[in-house]
């Protein structure tokens, strides 16, 4: 145990050499979520803070988080009649390089007149009523849909407020950027492999697309929505039943991507389209321009008639 030299008394948790104090990476929190994931203590802060204030909102009566095994039900003298999907800290593996991570959210209505339970959350994207996304990054912004188009909000630290920045957001119907983790690459299926050879060798003589991953998704999307392109998680060897989760990841950026004029796919269907069958579920993700995501799903097809 060293003696930390900026308050010259005993600190179990840094030790200095010369006059550098060295800490523990403040991320890390030791355990694992129900989805196999480390959690960090942001993961854990921000869930309690976003279950705070969901419950605290009178409005809500399911609560369904990555960071929970079950769906949280609240207090009979708190409850609303909507149900919220969220991913609390979205990228939390890129806390420690301080890399832009997020919160990503979906909102239903409870739709029977039972005791409020897991099964509420089971609808399928179509269903939704609001979605979006907080990016925490070089600024701190807000996408935000309730079925009438994508609306960006930036907050502004001087007014403590946020400000729309964007109106009626659209995709650009072709991009020149694809975005995925082609560290994957042995594990690919056919069609994917077949379409990023086309991204880097286009056949038809034209430049190749440039290459993004961030490896958060918020990150990743949102430049996707913003510059256009395709984002792909897609299914693959290591994750048949692909790795992203449908209720809290998957369906509230569909939702975003559709709603700016966009495509979101399994590859097999529209993502909104999926009938959930358990709340933490996971499904492939293709997400971006329509054009670029019709030319993988041609890809897909063309596959699939050659088996």
């Amino acid at each position: 145990m060293g003696t930390c030299w900026t308050s010259r008394r005993k600190d179990p948790s840094c030790c200095c050499v010369g006059n550098i104090v060295k800490r523990p990476r403040y991320g890390i929190a030791g355990s694992v979520n129900v989805t196999g994931d480390e959690v960090k203590k942001l993961d854990v802060l921000s869930n309690s803070l976003v279950i705070n204030m969901l419950q605290s909102s009178y409005s809500t009566c399911v609560l369904v988080s990555e960071e929970n095994k079950e769906a949280i039900i609240t207090a009979k003298e708190r409850r609303g009649k909507y149900v919220v999907c969220f991913d609390p800290l979205d990228g939390s593996s890129n806390i420690d390089c301080l890399a832009s991570i997020g919160t990503i959210f979906a909102i239903y209505r409870k739709t029977t007149e039972d005791e409020p339970s897991e099964k509420d959350a089971l609808q399928p994207g179509r269903n939704i009523v609001a979605a979006g996304y907080a990016l925490y990054g070089s600024a701190t912004l807000v996408a935000l849909s309730t079925g009438q188009g994508v609306d960006l909000f930036m907050l502004d630290p001087a007014l403590g407020e946020f400000v729309l920045v964007d109106k009626d957001v659209k995709i650009k119907k072709k991009g020149k950027i694809y975005s995925l983790n082609e560290g994957y690459a042995k594990y690919f299926d056919a069609a994917t492999t077949e379409y990023v050879q086309k991204k880097k060798f286009p056949e038809d003589g034209s430049a190749p697309y440039g290459a993004r991953y961030v490896g958060s998704m918020v990150a990743d999307v949102h430049r996707t929505l913003v510059y256009g392109g395709i984002f792909m998680y897609p299914a693959n060897q290591k994750s048949p039943k692909g790795k992203l989760r449908l209720l809290y990841e998957c369906n509230p950026v569909a939702y975003i991507i559709e709603q700016a004029g966009g495509l979101a796919t399994t590859g097999t269907e529209p993502v909104l389209d999926v009938k959930p069958e358990g709340i933490h579920q996971r499904v492939p993700l293709i997400l971006g321009s329509p054009d670029d995501v019709q030319e993988y799903l041609t890809c897909v097809q063309k596959t699939q008639a050659g088996r």
